[in-house]
This record gives structure tokens, C-alpha cells and sequence, in this order.
């Protein structure tokens, strides 16, 4: 079989580009999980309970530890990309009501923003849902709408921190860019998303391991200022030039010192979204349990 042959085969089964895979998400919210309060993580935890999926996310994590289903909650809006209780909305008909939730579109929009040479928005909506979210879950008295938009939340703060998030229309934020990897033996040809987004390790990681390597990342990584989505935004378009491989003789090509500072980027981002996450949820939960306490 030719090079070209196999480049083709690799690129056909590559995963459809999402943001970190599971590990990553799941670090940014167990390191979130440190920043918060016992009362703000009994708030979290008691809106979690409610959502639909709960049993699954326990199920997934293989405890019912409050903590590790706050991580799996992280991951739900890649996950219901392939649920068929879900769909997309512009190309599908609307799926059945799930009992719980305030609707059931998937969103693909809400993952990312696009950006042309100037900066400007081209397609994409994660910072403006990132502030309705939020704000949302400030104001809302619905308890199905706080279990709705947390997870969410909590999704989309770690997308925005991912570099190729805050993209360049024209690749479709590295979606379009083929790289040839030869770091990665099971899998050397994929897109340039597909490799930032496996840099957190396998998505199956979970349990202690998961929890040695977030203590890492806390001692690895300083905390950062806590900013707002803008800076968050700006941050990741600013790593943009960076995120992109040099030329090789077929395909831009994966180099072990580009690959030594991907992961530096990627671990370093996953760190700050996390600390981030934490205060924002401490600052919306504690005022909620502050303003509902008789």
C-alpha cells in the first residue's frame, strides 16, 4: 500500500474533531473541584444529581464519588454527539423531549469560535454561551436549567482554552490540516485537531491515575489570573502560531521537540482552565447558597 494510500486509510477512521478528549476535560475538573468550597461542591453535586444522565456518568466513572462524577459531567456535551436522543439542529428533525432537560439540541456551535486575520468572528459561539451560561445559572431559579447549563459550563471553559478552539476559519480550527505523526505509531496520519485534542492522554483515563496526574498539573502550573472569557478567547488565538507543525516531506510533520511543546501548552491550558472554572462556579454556587439560606 502507498504512503498516500495510508494517509487516506488513517484520515477516513480519525475521530471527528471535539475539543481535549476525555482526559483532559476530566483534569480541568478535578483541579476545578480543589478550588471550591464544601458548600459550593455540595451545590454542584446536588445539581448534577438531578440531571438526566447522572446513573451514566456514575456509571462511567465506576463510583458514586461526588468528585468524579463532577469530572465525568465535564465530558457530556461531546459525549451526546453520537446519542441518538440528541440532534443537530439545521440538519435534523428535533428528537422526543427528554424528561429533565429544557431541550436536547447538541450544539456544535457552542464548542468553538472562529476567527479570520483580523480577529474577527467568523462562525462560532463558546464565549458568547460561556457569559449566558454563566449568567444564567446566576439568575435561574429552574432547577432543570441549572443541571442543563453546568455541565455545559463546565465543557466549554475547557474548550476555550484549547488553542485551535479560538481557530482560523479557513482549516476549520485544524480540522482540515493533515499531519503525518511518527511519535504515534497507532495512529501516524490524523488531522492537526484530532493531535492537540488526544495531548491529554487517553480519554479513558480516570480514577487514581487521573488524580496523580492533575496533582502534577496543580504542581506543575502556577494558578493564573482569573481574566474573563475575552482574555481566555484572546489567549488561546494568541497560541495559534504555535500550534501548528513544521513542514515535513509529505505533510506537516511532528517533530519531538514540537510534540515536548504541544504538551507543555496543552498541560498548562488544562491547568489554567481548571483553576478558572473553579473560582467562576465558587463565585456563582456560593452566591446561590448564600442568597437561598433562609
Amino acid at each position: 500500500m502507498s504512503k498516500h494510500l495510508l494517509i487516506l486509510v488513517f484520515l477516513l477512521i480519525s475521530p471527528l474533531a471535539e475539543a481535549w478528549n476525555g482526559a483532559g476535560h476530566r483534569l480541568s475538573a478535578l483541579i476545578a473541584w480543589q478550588q471550591m468550597s464544601e458548600k459550593t461542591r455540595d451545590a454542584v453535586s446536588e445539581a448534577l444529581a438531578r440531571h438526566p444522565d447522572h446513573s451514566r456518568w456514575a456509571e462511567k466513572a465506576g463510583t458514586s464519588e461526588a468528585a468524579a462524577i463532577f469530572a465525568e459531567a465535564s465530558t457530556w456535551p461531546d459525549t451526546i454527539r453520537n446519542d441518538p436522543r440528541f440532534y443537530d439542529e439545521g440538519r435534523q428533525s428535533a428528537t422526543p423531549a427528554i424528561p429533565g432537560l429544557p431541550e436536547n439540541a447538541r450544539h456544535k456551535h457552542w464548542h468553538y469560535v472562529d476567527l479570520d486575520k483580523n480577529g474577527q468572528r467568523t462562525e462560532g459561539e463558546i464565549d458568547h454561551q460561556i457569559d449566558r451560561l454563566t449568567q444564567l445559572l446566576r439568575s435561574t431559579a429552574k432547577e432543570e436549567q441549572i443541571s442543563y447549563a453546568l455541565p455545559w459550563l463546565m465543557h466549554l471553559v475547557g474548550d476555550i482554552h484549547q488553542p485551535l478552539h479560538v481557530g482560523h476559519h479557513d482549516d476549520e480550527g485544524g480540522t482540515k490540516t493533515e499531519i503525518e505523526n511518527p511519535l504515534n505509531r497507532r495512529q501516524p496520519f490524523s488531522t492537526l485537531h484530532a493531535y492537540w485534542d488526544e495531548l491529554p492522554g487517553p480519554s479513558s483515563l480516570r480514577g487514581k491515575r487521573l488524580e496523580k496526574f492533575a496533582g502534577r498539573l496543580l504542581e506543575t502550573y502556577p494558578a493564573p489570573s482569573q481574566g474573563n472569557t475575552l482574555l481566555w478567547r484572546d489567549e488561546s488565538h494568541r497560541l495559534l502560531g504555535s500550534a501548528y507543525p513544521p513542514n515535513g516531506s509529505l505533510l506537516p510533520a511532528i517533530t519531538e521537540s514540537f510534540d515536548e511543546q504541544s504538551r507543555h501548552i496543552a498541560n498548562r491550558r488544562i491547568t489554567e482552565a481548571g483553576y478558572r472554572l473553579g473560582r467562576l462556579l465558587e463565585r456563582i454556587f456560593a452566591a446561590r447558597v448564600s442568597r437561598e439560606t433562609p
